[in-house]
């Protein structure tokens, strides 16, 4: 009798040990649904629910600060690097070390081209800048030689010798000409001189 006794209070207990086992499994799967998010679009849709915008902002701000990738539509995942304005593939939400070193590598390339591409566009400006400048001194040396050659030349007057009449004798004369008319016209003046003014004639001599 004892023992039976002793079985009907042991009994409830084991039934209450095993229920309580059996309900570990579901506390854990509430506590696995729980979890940290994956990637950012897990943790972006938990911002969602925040209850003020300030805490709804501030979380995506905790998401995007803790996944650099973004999912792509084919699976896989996506890293944007603004500094090359270039996307990179990526297996994981953020890259892996030996993914951070190409990208790393890639924007020392890009950096290099950025170099050389303002080095090309510095020697084909300065280039032009040469170039305008001849053909401004160019331009000013065709205007000043067409500036000179409407500039008359002076010429220089004939010299006269010494002694000698400015009409010679026997020297061609053009007729008309004010070197040949004017050995008549002073003739005429003369006669006219003496027409006025006649010589006074001389006292005669006393004897």
């Amino acid at each position: 009798m004892p023992s039976v006794f002793a079985s009907r209070h042991v009994a409830p207990l084991v039934v209450a040990t095993a229920g309580f086992f059996l309900l570990m499994p579901s506390h854990a799967d509430a506590q696995w649904w729980k979890r940290a998010p994956a990637d950012f679009e897990e943790c972006a849709d938990a911002a969602e629910k925040a209850a003020t915008k300030a805490e709804k902002t501030s979380a995506l701000a905790q998401c995007n600060a803790k996944f650099a990738g973004r999912r792509k539509p084919g699976g896989g995942y996506a890293y944007y690097d603004f500094l090359q304005d270039r996307t990179f593939d990526i297996a994981g939400p953020n890259p892996t070390p030996d993914e951070q070193r190409k990208i790393d590598e890639a924007y020392t390339a890009y950096l290099a081209n950025q170099r050389r591409s303002n080095e090309a566009a510095a020697a084909a400006a300065r280039q032009q800048r040469e170039q305008e400048e001849q053909q401004a001194k160019q331009v000013q040396q065709v205007a000043l030689r067409t500036e000179t050659a409407r500039v008359p030349v002076p010429v220089e007057r004939p010299k006269v010798q010494q002694g000698a009449s400015p009409r010679q004798k026997g020297a061609p004369c053009t007729k008309g000409s004010f070197s040949c008319e004017w050995p008549r016209l002073s003739e005429g003046l003369n006669d006219l001189k003496k027409l006025f003014n006649p010589t006074p004639s001389k006292p005669a001599k006393k004897g």
